[in-house]
């Protein structure tokens, strides 16, 4: 089989890449959203999906396209918090990098305040915000922009304050908002016997990227909520080590396992994108190729032994999509009806009716066309002579010479 190596440009290197950049953004967003078991879910499904088309299950692949068009509208109305984010995801990606920079010393004014608070039993939720958005999810507040400090943080934690029980969000380096309130999480598995601080937490960690603090006033823990997770620290010192990737890292430096994951997480996305490649773009491309065909023999009278078949096999070109095509080689037989062998009948025209092959495929030459066979009469009656149909003559030459009286044959030539 010819024609079998997919054609590989620029545009379709580029056409990889942008696939690969939006496979690799959904997996960065599968490890954190809520519905990733579900999600997980419907990727096998999709998986099942590109396998039929791929082995052109026709049935099966009609079926999934019907119940994916209905998904998509549950999808939309179900995960519609989910898909926001995925797409506040990608919008964060352009301003990635004109964020507000972070002093290098932010964390630490950060971690020092919550100890001196944890010390004191002093309940504080401080928000840590990083690329996603997080105005859709705060209610109330009041806005500040000052700068961070440990004083600062301090007082609008005092129990004298009137915007203590609410949130601090921390943006950059400034205090963006104070006595902000946030949307509060369902997961009792986590949230155990906590207070609505904790809850409240945990409720953002599920929803965007931001980071959220929360000291305990009733027992003086420190836990910290993020991609989802609540989880209380030992110590409220170990918050230094606790907030060391949010740190920005020093020139020529990076974590040597944070590159593993990321190259991990892009070589998978890649993979995907090409195995999407492979099932859609080639796959859909009409080619022609040319393949082996065996003749196979049906329908031969039980008084007739088959002795040779000449030629055994013809060469048959065909037509249709690359993915139809992959399977051909294997697939195809041309079919002779051996039934008129009892006529006399020893040589057969292959037609492309005749011809067994994919579904969606067209038969286009078919060399050598005839075929001969070669039988012996196992009743001993000897062989009747070929049956060959008669030509009829052109109509301006009269009528055919089997139709004159007996014994008139060639008297028109005046035999």
């Amino acid at each position: 089989m010819t024609d079998r190596v997919p054609d590989f440009g620029i545009v379709d290197l580029a056409d990889v890449l942008v696939v690969s950049a939006l496979v690799w953004l959904a997996l960065r967003y599968l490890r954190r959203t809520r519905a990733q078991p579900a999600l997980l879910g419907l990727a096998m499904l999709g998986g099942v999906y590109l396998v039929a088309r791929w082995l052109s299950l026709q049935l099966t692949a009609a079926l999934f396209q019907a119940f994916f068009a209905v998904l998509v509208l549950v999808m939309v109305v179900v995960f519609q918090d989910d898909l926001r984010r995925f797409f506040e995801q990608i919008g964060a990606l352009g301003s990635r990098q004109n964020r507000d920079k972070r002093p290098p010393d932010a964390l630490d004014v950060v971690a020092r305040a919550v100890a001196r608070l944890a010390s004191n039993r002093t309940g504080a939720l401080i928000v840590i915000a990083r690329n996603e958005p997080l105005e859709r999810h705060l209610e109330g507040g009041i806005e500040l922009g000052g700068r961070l400090s440990e004083p600062l943080l301090l007082s609008l934690f005092d129990t004298h304050s009137p915007g203590h029980d609410g949130a601090v969000v921390l943006r950059g380096g400034l205090i963006e908002r104070f006595a902000a309130h946030l949307p509060l999480s369902a997961d009792h598995e986590q949230l155990g016997s906590v207070g609505t601080r904790h809850a409240a937490a945990l409720g953002l960690a599920e929803r965007c990227d931001a980071v959220c603090i929360v000291v305990s006033e009733e027992r003086g823990t420190v836990s910290i909520a993020r991609d989802g997770r609540l989880v209380q620290l030992a110590r409220p010192e170990d918050l230094f080590a606790a907030l060391a990737d949010l740190r920005e890292p020093e020139p020529g430096t990076r974590s040597f396992w944070r590159d593993v994951v990321a190259w991990r997480e892009a070589g998978i996305a890649v993979a995907i994108a090409l195995a999407l490649w492979l099932v859609f773009v080639p796959g859909s491309r009409k080619i022609e190729v040319t393949v082996p065909a065996r003749v196979v023999v049906d329908r031969l009278p039980p008084e007739y032994r088959l002795e040779k078949v000449s030629p055994e096999e013809v060469e048959v070109t065909l037509s249709g999509r690359r993915r139809d095509l992959l399977l051909a080689s294997s697939n195809v037989e041309a079919r002779i009806d051996a039934l008129l062998v009892k006529l006399g009948r020893r040589s057969f025209e292959i037609s492309p009716a005749e011809v067994s092959r994919p579904t969606g495929v067209d038969v286009v030459e078919i060399a050598p066309a005839r075929v001969r066979l070669t039988v012996v009469d196992t009743t001993g009656r000897g062989e009747p002579g070929e049956v060959v149909p008669p030509e009829l003559p052109p109509e301006n030459e009269g009528a055919p010479e089997a139709a004159l009286p007996p014994g008139t044959v060639g008297a028109r030539n005046g035999s």
